[in-house]
């Protein structure tokens, strides 16, 4: 067993917020030592934690659509690490919507998973959750800014918003999203993947 299949070991074992999690522990996250892009999203969804597939639900059929992508391709495990700042289903809140993810995760785990993943050579941090821990101070005030600012970050970030249909009333809002970002976003993961 590799370090980092005995760290991935370890990560699925946690149930350091077991008690704050109404469907129980089931994180979901993949990782291997030759992924040249790494997806940082928020936490699983109700999907998600049903299936222990990353972002198996519309949202992440949103992504792929961003990424130009298709199912094969965004599942490679051996090109595309895919870690969420909360590993497991934080629960539906009572307005709608999910619980953010929990803040025990990312500071426990983060950092070792990242070690363990010396290829990466882009991020995506998916959401204002994932822009907030990686971009710290050079974050702007909102998402929609950090969003906006996303050459500021490269070569090593692209920060999105989440692919949520929550959000689909911000990408009409924000049309440069789709017309700038997206093809550029597009082609960095080309030439990161080497395609």
């Amino acid at each position: 067993m590799s370090d980092l299949d005995a760290l991935l070991e370890r990560v699925r074992a946690c149930t350091l917020c077991a008690a704050h999690l109404p469907h129980g522990v089931r994180p979901v996250l993949r990782a291997s030592r030759t992924a040249r892009l790494l997806i940082v999203g928020q936490a699983p969804g109700a999907r998600v934690h049903a299936t222990g597939i990353p972002w198996n639900d519309p949202s992440g059929d949103r992504l792929r659509q961003w990424l130009a992508m298709d199912r094969a391709a965004f599942y490679d495990g051996s090109r595309i690490a895919i870690v969420p700042m909360g590993f497991c289903y934080p629960g539906t809140a009572p307005k709608g919507g999910d619980y953010p993810p929990r803040p025990e995760c990312a500071p426990r785990w983060h950092a070792e998973v990242m070690a363990a993943l010396p290829a990466v050579e882009l991020t995506l941090l998916v959401g204002s959750y994932a822009q907030a821990h990686y971009l710290g101070d050079r974050r702007r005030p909102t998402m929609t800014d950090t969003v906006a600012a996303w050459r500021e970050y490269g070569p090593r970030f692209i920060p999105l918003p989440h692919p949520s249909w929550r959000n689909t009333a911000w990408i009409k809002r924000n049309p440069w999203f789709e017309e700038d970002l997206v093809p550029a976003l597009r082609e960095r993961v080309r030439v990161v993947l080497g395609g």
